[in-house]
Order: C-alpha cells, then sequence, then structure tokens
C-alpha cells in the first residue's frame, strides 16, 4: 500500500513513457490484495494493459482467475513484464502490440484473443493519452483528433468488436478520469474525452441491459503511471497528486480493485455507473 507521505522527485521522459525508468516504480502487484476466485474461468481483454492502471488490472484479474490479452501501443518490455507477473499468478496471458485507434487492429485483438481462449467474458477500455498545452490556442487539429481517436474512438472501435462474443453477464468496464468531472486547464482535449466516456458508459449500459450485458466506469484521480513523466514537466511531476484531499498521489494497485468489482458478480445489480477513486476529491455525477 502506498505511503501517506510520499513524494515525487522531478523527472521526466519522452512519450508515451515507460514504467521501467519511473522513479519510483508505480506499485501494481496488490500485494496486500486478498483474491476469492471472483473472476474464475473468465477471459478479458484490457486495453493500455501493458503498465499503469491496466497492468495493476491485468494482475489482480490474473489472480481471481481469469486469463487476459493486453493491447499495447509500443512499450514492448513493459509487455513483457506485465505478461510474466500475470502468468506468475497461474494464468495465461496474450500480448499485442497495436494502435488502439486502428479499426483493424481492434478486430484482430478480438478475434485472436477468442480464437486462443475459445471465448470473452470482459472488456476494460482503458488505453489512452494526453498533451498538456498551456494556451487553448496551441492545442492542434492535429493533437485535438488524435486524442479523441484513442480516448473514444478506440474504445468505440473495440466494444463493437467484443459484442459479438459477449453473452450475457459479460462486463464492460470503461476509464474515464476525475477531469470529466472537474475538468482541467492544461488537458481541454483530453478532459472533453473522458466525459465522452462518461456519455458512452451511461449509454452503452442502457443498450446492453436487455442483453444482461454490464457496462460502468472507473474515474481515476491522480494516479502514478508512465502517462505522468512523459507529458508533464519535471516541477510539475514532482508536485502530482499534492492538490487532493489524500495530498499524495494514488498507485495502480489502488484502483485496481475497483475494476475486478465492476468485472465481477459482485457488482451484478450495477450497471451504467462511474466509481470514483480519486484521493478524496468530491464530483458531482
Amino acid at each position: 500500500m502506498a505511503d501517506d507521505n510520499q513524494t515525487l522527485p522531478p523527472q521526466e521522459q519522452p512519450e508515451p513513457g515507460k514504467e521501467g525508468l519511473m522513479n519510483p516504480r508505480p506499485a501494481y502487484r496488490g500485494e496486500d490484495y486478498k483474491a476469492a476466485g471472483k473472476l474464475e474461468g473468465k477471459v478479458a481483454i484490457i486495453t493500455g494493459g501493458d503498465s499503469g492502471i491496466g497492468r495493476s488490472v491485468a494482475v489482480l484479474f490474473a489472480r481471481e482467475g481469469a486469463d487476459v490479452a493486453i493491447l499495447y501501443l509500443d512499450q514492448h518490455q513493459d509487455a513483457e513484464q506485465t505478461r510474466e507477473v500475470v502468468e506468475q499468478q497461474g494464468r495465461r496471458c496474450l500480448t499485442f502490440a497495436g494502435d488502439v485507434a486502428d479499426r483493424d487492429t481492434c478486430r484482430k485483438v478480438v478475434e485472436d484473443t477468442v480464437a486462443a481462449f475459445g471465448k470473452l467474458d470482459i472488456l476494460v477500455n482503458n488505453a489512452a493519452e494526453q498533451h498538456p498545452q498551456e494556451r487553448f490556442e496551441d492545442v492542434s487539429q492535429e493533437q485535438w483528433e488524435k486524442t479523441f481517436r484513442t480516448n473514444i474512438f478506440g474504445m468505440f472501435q473495440m466494444t463493437q468488436a467484443a459484442l459479438p462474443h459477449l453473452q450475457e453477464g459479460a462486463a464492460i468496464v470503461n476509464t474515464t478520469s476525475v477531469t470529466a468531472y472537474k475538468g482541467n486547464p492544461m488537458l481541454i482535449d483530453y478532459s472533453s474525452t473522458k466525459g465522452a466516456i462518461v456519455g458512452f458508459t451511461r449509454s452503452l449500459a442502457m443498450h446492453l441491459a436487455e442483453r444482461g450485458i454490464r457496462v460502468n466506469g472507473v474515474a481515476p484521480g491522480p494516479i502514478w503511471t508512465p502517462l505522468i513523466p512523459s507529458t508533464f514537466d519535471a516541477d510539475k511531476v514532482a508536485e502530482f497528486g499534492a492538490n487532493v484531499p489524500m495530498k499524495r498521489p494514488g498507485q495502480p494497485e489502488e484502483v485496481a480493485p475497483a475494476y475486478v468489482y465492476l468485472a465481477s458478480n459482485d457488482a451484478a445489480y450495477v450497471s451504467g455507473q462511474v466509481l470514483h477513486v480519486n484521493g478524496g476529491t468530491v464530483v458531482n455525477g
């Protein structure tokens, strides 16, 4: 579990960021987490599953009995480490390198996962990117479109590819953000996509209720992932998480149990909802 007095040293790295270069390394294994077979025999696809929140979700899903497939962009070393840790839990792990913004990639990941594991029970739409800008005028058309293509188009494409394989009792969990509710002056395009994800989650939940497929979301606050040192300057990294009531950033292992809950039968009567794991920030909606 995280140290309540944790501070981060100033640091930066190139996008999209590598977990192995972070100081300190994010806590993702959930050493204190007690598994109970909540996902025994299930199959899950996790986008952005190589590092950060996605990595921790993959590990805890495996600990709960699920085989997992992860889609990641190009961080091969991070993805390989995630695969190794998943397999240490006694479960199988497939890794796919590719861009979630590419429709054909999404289709291939789903098809190959079902071919290998025989079915699909859980989809975690987690992949995202962000590009802070001090001035709104500096957000280019290309940046705006790229952020939307990864964060919300990718979610749409993965879900459409997965739906033919999802049966009654299946679950979809989407990663939104506290920025969807609070906004962020430096992340206008990112926050806009996260707001779109909230609407997508609620509407899709209503649409799929009659099929017995649940759709929910998780809205993390400031979580220590490779996205942070690869997109903020060193001074802002050193201050990351200090403005929430708990005065620190969260760790991936502190968010991942929310995904386990929403993917499991414990949440059988929960759909169209968003869980806020954000260090005590109070939000509306």
